[in-house]
């Protein structure tokens, strides 16, 4: 049997009480993911496990790699059932890994099956599952629906295809989706095939021939998100940059339509100029900023040529860009155009100095309208999250937290919501206990209501 048991992760009856009583039921908004919208609106059936649990998740890629899998039984030409008994039996060892885990609560809640992940049961898990899928006829709208999920925001490109959400409505699900305006790939360049992104956004909006017609191409599809339901945005750079004229960054992109290749400098160039003028623009619109900084992409050369982008083969990175943050937001504060911004920050010795910052551009336009993210990506497990709590409540104020996101590109992936709900409720039941804040039940009950789900529905004006 499984050894999830309703206390997980809970340390006293205080943290068991506030988990059941108030955060256990609260519906989810996920206004962060990677879910892929096109198979949202499909809502096929899945063929087996494998399909929803392992294919495109690079988080469990990783942990085979880590464990010396060949990568023939993660990404290569190895059956579906060959590479889930491997990633059973990877798993059974992997003590401590936030996946050790979510992948047993997955198992739980998705499928009803409570035997223990290892090689094993690697078998009988691989047939009780498939069964349960065929039987029950899993779909995407299953799951999320299953989920208690209310509202999925996912990243879209500027020039995405728009359509498909507009054709999910049509659908009537029980929950609304949404696209997340992200700039990244008319950002990034120095990336290879930037004109073909550049040629993509001119052919669903304007001819391209400077930064003044860039802008305007921009705003152009910001408004086309608008009109779909879009109040999020999405930025992620592994550090901000100096704000440039625009005539610096005119001459980068002139330089790179010409047929020149950018150098590290121009780079940097054009990235702070688009960073600085898509915030103003989010400003303009009200829409949030999400910033993800901290992140070092692609590290392996060898296997971003043989996969591809967003494989698992991406790291922490160490850069300091905190003063270059600082000035965007003076630059921006002093122009009336911070837009509401929820730093997310990968490097967990930067947040105090995040944090602290912060708290210089709050404003009452917003409860919480300069928001520190929530423990992200290789920070999103219990010694992540722990420290977020305690450097949150240290030098911020919990109350006005968004809480928790998936941030996945799997549709299992909402049990990290709970996960997250019951490190909360076990931090404040310790607290409570230990005599060092309120022992209010339904005061603190209803601050842990906000954090799952009411701060975010009035953050994202829901």
């Amino acid at each position: 049997m499984s050894y999830i048991k309703d206390n997980f992760l809970l340390k006293n009856k205080t943290a068991e009480l506030l988990y059941r009583d108030y955060a256990k039921d609260m519906p989810i908004f996920d206004y962060h993911c990677h879910l892929p919208e096109k198979q949202i609106l499909e809502n096929k059936c899945f063929g087996d496990i494998f399909e929803i649990w392992l294919a495109g998740d690079h988080y469990k890629w990783r942990l085979m790699r880590n464990y010396g899998v060949s990568e023939e039984y993660i990404t290569g030409n190895k059956s579906n059932k060959e590479k889930f008994i491997t990633y059973c039996t990877v798993l059974g060892t992997a003590f401590g890994n936030p996946l050790y885990h979510w992948s047993q609560v997955e198992l739980k809640e998705y499928f009803g099956c409570e035997l223990e992940i290892n090689g094993r049961n690697a078998e009988a898990i691989w047939e009780q599952c498939n069964a349960y899928i065929k039987e029950n006829s899993i779909t995407p709208q299953s799951l999320i629906e299953g989920s208690n999920v209310t509202h999925v925001f996912t990243t879209n490109e500027v020039f995405d295809d728009l359509s498909t959400f507009e054709k999910i409505k049509e659908k009537n699900y029980a929950f609304k989706v949404i696209p997340a305006f992200r700039g990244d790939k008319i950002m990034n360049i120095e990336a290879k095939g930037y004109l073909s992104f550049l040629g993509k956004l001119e052919a669903l909006t304007n001819k391209i021939e400077s930064v003044s017609d860039l802008e305007t191409a921009l705003e152009k599809r910001l408004k086309a998100f608008i009109d779909v339901g879009t109040t999020a945005s999405d930025i992620a750079v592994e550090q901000i940059y100096a704000v440039p004229t625009r005539e610096e960054a005119d001459a980068v992109l002139k330089k790179v339509i010409g047929g020149e290749a950018p150098s590290s400098e121009d780079s940097k160039i054009f990235k702070g100029y688009i960073t600085y003028f898509l915030m103003k623009m989010y400003a303009e619109y009200n829409i949030s900023t999400e910033l993800h900084i901290g992140a070092m992409r692609n590290n392996n050369s060898v296997m971003l040529e043989k996969l591809g982008l967003d494989t698992g083969f991406d790291s922490i990175s160490d850069t300091n860009s905190i003063g270059m943050l600082s000035r965007l937001m003076d630059k921006l504060n002093l122009e009336g155009k911070l837009p509401k911004l929820i730093i997310f920050n990968l490097n967990p010795k930067m947040n105090a100095e995040i944090m602290t910052l912060m708290g210089c551009f709050q404003s009452d336009e917003a409860r919480g309208k300069i928001q520190y993210g929530p423990a992200w990506w290789f920070l999103d497990n219990k010694v992540g999250m722990e420290k977020h709590l305690e450097d949150l409540t240290a030098t911020g104020h919990i109350g006005a937290f968004v809480g928790m996101l998936t941030d996945s590109r799997s549709l299992l992936s909402y049990p990290r919501h709970h996960y997250f709900r019951r490190i909360l409720c076990s931090y404040l039941g310790e607290l409570m206990e230990n005599g060092e804040m309120t022992t209010d039940l339904e005061l603190v009950g209803n601050v842990i209501k906000d954090i799952c789900y009411n701060n975010s529905i009035s953050y994202f004006r829901m």
